[in-house]
C-alpha cells in the first residue's frame, strides 16, 4: 500500500512538472494557442505487461484530467523502433509534453530528439533515457531498491548459493538495480559466505527466469536464494521452484509490490 500511494504521490508531481513545462514551452507553438486551450501531453509507455503499469497509467490519466490535460497514450511492448514510431505519431498530433517510459535506454534518444526539435518538452519517467537532453526525470532510487533487496533476503539466508535474476541491458534501472544489489553483497561474496553461482539478464520476462532457473535445477545446481528484479521475475522463478518442491525452501526476493 505505500508503495502505491509513492507511485500516486511521483505521477501528481510529474502533472505538476508537465504544469511548469507548458509555461515554458516554445514561443513557437505558443502563439498558436488560445487562451483556455488544453494542453496535450503525450505519454509513451515502454509496456502493460507488469501489473504495476497498469496502476501507474490509471493514477496518470486520473490526475492529469482533474488538471484539465488531455493525454494521448502509446505501448509499444518492449520495441524500441515502435516506441519511436508512436512518439512521432504524438508530435504530428500536436502534444505539449512528451513523459516517455523507455523501452530502450539508448535508442529512445531519437524519440526525445525528435520531440525535442519539435519545442515538445520531454519528462524521463522512471526509467532514464541516456544521454538525451530531457527536461526532468523522475523515478524511485533503483540503487537504494537494489540495496533493500540483497539486505532483506540476507536476513533470510546469511551464507550460500545465490543467483541473480536481472532485467535487460537495455534498461539502464536494471544496471542501478545490480549495481545495489552487489554493493551489499560484496563483502559477503569476499569472505566467501555468498558464492553467486548464477546471474543471467532477462527481458523482464517471467518466462525467461522460469525457465533460466529450470536450466540450473536440471542441472542439479543447489540453489539456496534467489534474487529478482521485480516482481514478475520473481513470480517465474516461483514457478520453477514449486515444479521442483523447493517452495518455501529456497526464500525468493523481487520490488514493485504485485499483489501475486
Amino acid at each position: 500500500m505505500m508503495k502505491r500511494r509513492f507511485v500516486a504521490s511521483m505521477l501528481a508531481a510529474m502533472v505538476l512538472s508537465c504544469a511548469f513545462a507548458f509555461s515554458a514551452c516554445s514561443a513557437a507553438r505558443e502563439t498558436t494557442r488560445k487562451p483556455g486551450d488544453p494542453y496535450t501531453i503525450g505519454f509513451s509507455m515502454a509496456t502493460l505487461n507488469e501489473e504495476r503499469w497498469y496502476a501507474d497509467r490509471d493514477e496518470f490519466l486520473a490526475c492529469a484530467t482533474e488538471k484539465g490535460a488531455t493525454v494521448i497514450t502509446e505501448v509499444a511492448y518492449n520495441d524500441p523502433a515502435e516506441q519511436v514510431r508512436q512518439v512521432r505519431g504524438m508530435i504530428d498530433q500536436g502534444i505539449d509534453v512528451l513523459v516517455i517510459i523507455p523501452c530502450d535506454a539508448t535508442a529512445a534518444c531519437e524519440a526525445v530528439a525528435a520531440a525535442k526539435g519539435a519545442g515538445v518538452k520531454v519528462i524521463s519517467y522512471d526509467r532514464l533515457v541516456l544521454n538525451a537532453n530531457v527536461d526532468l526525470y523522475i523515478s524511485f532510487d533503483n540503487v537504494k531498491v537494489g540495496q533493500m533487496l540483497a539486505a532483506e533476503i540476507l536476513k533470510a539466508v546469511p551464507k550460500g548459493n545465490y543467483v541473480i535474476v536481472d532485467g535487460p541491458v537495455s534498461d539502464y534501472n536494471a544496471t542501478m538495480i545490480n549495481d545495489g544489489i552487489k554493493s551489499v553483497l560484496k563483502p559477503r561474496i569476499e569472505n566467501r559466505d555468498i558464492q553467486i553461482i548464477k546471474e543471467f539478464a532477462t527481458n523482464w520476462s517471467a518466462d525467461e527466469a522460469s525457465n533460466g532457473l529450470d536450466k540450473l535445477l536440471t542441472d542439479s545446481a543447489k540453489i539456496d536464494a534467489v534474487i529478482a528484479a521485480n516482481d514478475s521475475l520473481a513470480g517465474g522463478v516461483i514457478h520453477t521452484l514449486a515444479q521442483y518442491h523447493l517452495v518455501p525452501a529456497v526464500p525468493v526476493v523481487g520490488m514493485d509490490a504485485d499483489l501475486a
